[in-house]
């Protein structure tokens, strides 16, 4: 098999994930439009180029971009020279965007999926993501080495193109959700005298638990840390999508529309470079060290 992978998008996920496939013994050339971006990644062993079309041909290649406009104008030059077997797109993108990208690659002999990823830096930097895989069967299985190589196995076929979009949207409007909900449930029990986080630990032993719970809180807010390394932009950015998909099938979500006007509120508030962590710096200001920020 051919060793050869091209990481396009070299931030936070992306720069963490061409280590772990460096790491994996496999063959990294990455682009990032950002010099810093590179100059990080060839710190680490990393072969950059300062053109994407540089990597045009090349066997595999691993998207992390910021958007499905970018993946649309990123992916006709990865296959505008011969020799691309396998596009895994790990960018939370948008499902018609995967769909129409997998038809411009089989047209052209290659594979494209749609295999957003859940497990942040931690999980990137350690080969331990999570992927939500979209694909024709062939797809799927061309593009097989690398989602190996970036989850360990922890990946599910979930249907075809888009699939893998859709599921990840949902998750994170499920996690966007959450993110208030404990929030609010926290600010409850320390208004009650209730340490928030022994709560938390009571909570998460319990059929009220998450992860939201167990290891969010404690984690980045609790501490006053919120440095997990996503952005409150994209997470208001991914909750808003799952609203419109879910419209785009005549489906109406309250509750999740509801947890989406709270993080469109709080972007507006917090910015979007803030830590999506943040978010509890308005619904429930009491749990962290900066308080209210309109405050």
């Amino acid at each position: 098999m051919n060793h050869h992978v091209a990481v396009v998008g070299l931030g936070s996920m992306g720069g963490a994930m061409a280590v772990t496939l460096h790491r994996a013994g496999w063959q990294v050339s990455g682009f990032d439009p950002s010099p810093a971006a590179r100059s990080a990644a060839e710190a680490a062993g990393i072969r950059t180029v300062d053109d994407v079309g540089h990597l045009a041909g090349t066997p595999y290649a691993v998207l992390s971009l910021p958007s499905a406009r970018v993946v649309e104008t990123t992916v006709p030059v990865l296959l505008s020279c011969p020799g691309t077997l396998a596009v895994v797109d790990t960018t939370t993108s948008e499902p018609a965007t995967s769909a129409s990208l997998s038809s411009l690659a089989a047209d052209q002999g290659a594979a494209f999926v749609d295999a957003p990823v859940s497990g942040g830096r931690d999980g990137a930097a350690e080969g331990r993501l999570t992927a939500f895989v979209g694909a024709t069967e062939q797809a799927f299985d061309a593009a097989r080495p690398v989602l190996e190589a970036l989850t360990g196995g922890q990946y599910q076929h979930l249907g075809g193109p888009g699939s893998g979009n859709v599921v990840k949207l949902l998750n994170n409007a499920l996690a966007a959700a959450n993110l208030v909900s404990v929030g609010e449930a926290l600010a409850i029990a320390k208004a009650y005298g209730v340490d928030p986080a022994v709560a938390a630990a009571g909570i998460s032993g319990a059929s009220g638990g998450s992860q939201v719970s167990a290891a969010m809180y404690p984690k980045w807010v609790l501490t006053g840390a919120h440095d997990s390394g996503f952005s409150m932009g994209l997470m208001a950015r991914d909750a808003a999508l799952a609203i419109e998909i879910a419209a785009q099938r005549g489906e109406r979500p309250e509750l999740l529309a509801a947890a989406n006007q709270r993080w469109q509120a709080a972007l507006a508030v917090l910015g979007s470079g803030a830590d999506f962590t943040e978010i509890a710096r308005t619904v429930a200001p009491c749990l962290t060290r900066e308080g209210d920020p309109a405050a």
